[in-house]
């Protein structure tokens, strides 16, 4: 049997994703507490994805939206990690606030904040040893936040991932609006 790489390769990329995925589901946890969400998405939900990060550019005029919008179009695979909004109870003051009683509703308790950047580590260093390529994105993550596909999430992150020649995420062009 001879077995081409490019013949391979789709398959193997979604391998390592859900590598990537238990590597952010068992990164530490703040207090031990698990409130972050992981999810994958591929095809329609990628194009989904772009055309909301595209729509959004209207909303907020962030245009480096729509090169990212572009940019994960070339993604095999999108990781999706986020965090529900728990307070830990350590009133820490990290939130701003002096204690977890005095935060906000919609303030982010920062062991949340915390909890998802390290699942995103792991995950993307999951990645690195697997030799794939990847880049967070805020953006796509705050499109699939407006989704709501982590359910009940108020911090999400996304990160594409691919295998190709070159790393499609970086040495990126910005994307200009078309009036068409």
């Amino acid at each position: 049997m001879i077995l081409n790489e490019r013949d391979a390769r789709h398959e193997h990329v979604l391998q390592v994703a859900r590598q990537m995925m238990t590597a952010a589901r068992t990164a530490p946890k703040g207090k031990g507490i698990d409130i972050i969400e992981v999810a994958l998405i591929t095809d329609e939900e990628i194009k989904q994805l772009s055309d909301t990060m595209i729509a959004m550019v209207e909303e907020h005029g962030m245009k480096f939206f729509l090169r990212d919008a572009d940019n994960i179009l070339n993604a095999e695979c999108v990781i999706l990690i986020g965090t529900r909004e728990q307070a830990q109870g350590l009133n820490c003051g990290h939130c701003g606030f002096a204690t977890c009683a005095e935060r906000t509703e919609g303030v982010p308790c920062a062991l949340n904040s915390i909890d998802v950047g390290i699942a995103i580590g792991s995950a993307c260093a999951t990645a690195a040893d697997l030799r794939v390529d990847t880049r967070v994105m805020f953006s796509a993550g705050l499109a699939a936040q407006r989704l709501n596909w982590l359910k009940d999430c108020k911090t999400v992150m996304a990160i594409p991932v691919s295998a190709s020649s070159k790393n499609p995420f970086f040495d990126r062009k910005p994307k200009q609006e078309t009036n068409s």
